[in-house]
């Protein structure tokens, strides 16, 4: 069944949001920070969390224990960027390009998706983080919990930075979802157009969560009439693992 055209939403930041450390319960973590400011999540909700997810997950890598092979370190005198991050571009992703003769890299993540820098972001000069290792399975063990916590059914999009390589600048992409379908299909004089959904819901929030470390690592959405679903964002890539 379609959804209800959405004719408006609002969002909101869920802050102060406490810094997270490796391991804590994200959707604990959530759930507190909602009572805090008397906020409650209601049926239909949607739920966007972007690197919380990968610190909640254990993601970090150590730099000192990576060690960079020759493609590394020719593509880091190219681009400029640590030769060990780029390591850790090249073990995450199945091939890369540069946008430009510097960079950014582009790469093909091992998960199917196309992203900067095969979605590592650096944790300062002496660390990493890492996507989580099945995002789709992670956007449904915290829509699982928060929907536990709340009582409300709700929806999760994880989110990413990402640039694209024909300019300059970041956007925000889904990378995970769970309980909203993926993609949108409007028809409007006899013509359908396939939208990538979670995209949009992502990129809304992403005016939200803002960039490199705002203090908003999680958003909520409500009043978009979506279709439920558990598909995931990996049913709309075009290579999947």
């Amino acid at each position: 069944m379609t959804a209800a055209p959405t004719s408006g939403f609002s969002a909101f930041a869920l802050e102060p949001f406490p810094e997270l450390q490796p391991g804590d319960d994200l959707a604990g973590t959530i759930t507190g920070v909602l009572s805090r400011t008397g906020t409650e999540l209601r049926n239909g909700d949607i739920v966007v969390a972007s690197q919380a997810v990968s610190v909640a997950e254990k993601r970090y890598v150590d730099l000192a224990d990576v060690i960079p092979g020759p493609e590394a370190l020719a593509l880091s005198a190219k681009t400029g960027k640590p030769a060990e991050v780029v390591q850790l571009i090249l073990d995450s992703s199945s091939e890369h390009f540069l946008a430009t003769e510097k960079g950014p890299i582009i790469a093909r993540h091992t998960l199917g998706y196309q992203l900067t820098s095969a979605g590592i972001d650096r944790a300062g000069t002496e660390g990493a983080w890492l996507l989580p290792e099945d995002s789709d399975a992670s956007a449904r063990s915290l829509r699982d919990a928060l929907n536990t916590y709340s009582g409300a059914t709700v929806a999760v999009v994880i989110a990413d930075s990402d640039g694209r390589a024909d300019r300059r600048g970041a956007t925000v992409i889904s990378i995970g979802a769970a309980g909203v379908a993926p993609l949108r299909v409007t028809e409007h004089g006899g013509k359908r157009q396939e939208e990538t959904f979670t995209d949009l819901i992502a990129a809304a929030a992403g005016i939200i969560l803002g960039q490199r470390g705002r203090g908003a690592p999680v958003a909520g959405l409500r009043g978009i009439a979506y279709e439920t679903s558990d598909e995931g964002v990996a049913a709309m890539l075009h290579h999947r693992p």
